[in-house]
């Protein structure tokens, strides 16, 4: 037999910690080099992300522990780039895929009746929605 919807969903609330873990990394990384490359607007914008990036993985985390998972300590791969226009596309694919998997979370958290977990990546979702556009208006 296929795995429940309960299985199903906790193995996506892992997906999206791996995840937030990963970008965190990736952005306050991109923060770290950005100083060097004498870009203080941008440094801070990667900075400011990472943050949240991190609390949304402490939501997360809280809230896949109560339903009886265990938290990820294992980032997806994480993609630096070498210059703030790479850094920039590679944090919009990242934002991209987000939207993506928290509007798979939602559909599924509603189809348990679930919604506590769907609020929780309503709201996530919104904040990702938020940082694809900042990067989107740094790009152009």
């Amino acid at each position: 037999m296929g795995e429940t919807v309960a299985e199903q969903l906790l193995e996506l609330l892992n997906k999206a910690i791996a995840r937030e873990l990963g970008v965190s990394i990736q952005y306050m990384w991109q923060h770290v080099m950005a100083m060097g490359m004498k870009s203080p607007d941008i440094k801070d914008i990667f900075k400011d992300i990472a943050i949240a990036e991190m609390k949304h993985a402490e939501n997360i985390a809280e809230r896949l522990f109560y339903l009886g998972g265990t938290p990820t300590t294992k980032p997806t791969p994480i993609n630096v780039g070498t210059s703030l226009k790479e850094m920039i596309e590679l944090d919009l694919k990242a934002e991209d895929e987000a939207i993506e998997l928290y509007t798979e979370i939602i559909k599924v958290a509603d189809g348990k009746e679930d919604s506590t977990t769907r609020l929780l990546f309503e709201e996530i979702l919104t904040s990702e929605e938020e940082h694809k556009h900042v990067f989107t208006k740094l790009l152009s």
